[in-house]
């Protein structure tokens, strides 16, 4: 090798640069807006089932109300996430300092009333499901999400 190839590995040379983390911002973000869609048509999904069928004497599926009241409280709950992790793919996707994207995650989660612990899991799952064949950009978006979560989870 060349003294300064060297020189080069000595420094730290072959990681994520801005660059890769920026593009790893927009990546997360993406997968954040799939892993959204998904609990939104979680949440239709149950709201449909809970819905009484108009004729059905018997009320259809869910005609005990216990039941009922699960299903729609399910519904709630996966819409509400749906959203914050849209909101949490907008702070995310223009990139920026981890401390403060959580800080503003773990707000929106607050005013809504959801732990920002709950954010959690799909965040890791968002990391884990980039649509990219880019290397650096998913090494990034997962160093992102990581210490996103590693702050979700400390804050109360």
């Amino acid at each position: 090798m060349e003294p300064e190839e060297v020189a080069d590995f000595a420094a730290g040379m072959g990681g994520p640069g801005p660059e890769d983390f920026a593009n790893g911002a927009a990546l997360l973000a993406a997968a954040l807006v799939r892993e959204a869609g998904a609990l939104a048509a979680a949440a239709a999904s149950l709201r449909n089932a809970a819905a009484v069928v108009p004729g059905d004497p018997t009320g259809g599926p869910l005609s005990d109300i216990r039941r009922q009241r699960g299903a729609m409280a399910a519904s709630g709950d996966a819409a509400i996430r749906a959203a914050l992790l849209l909101e949490a793919a907008e702070v995310i996707g223009p990139g920026g300092e981890t401390r403060a994207l959580a800080e503003r995650i773990a707000t929106s989660a607050r005013r809504a009333g959801v732990m920002a612990e709950a954010l959690v899991p799909s965040l890791r799952a968002a990391a884990l499901a980039p649509a990219t064949d880019d290397g650096a950009a998913r090494i990034a978006a997962a160093s992102i999400a990581a210490a996103l979560a590693a702050s979700l989870s400390g804050s109360r």
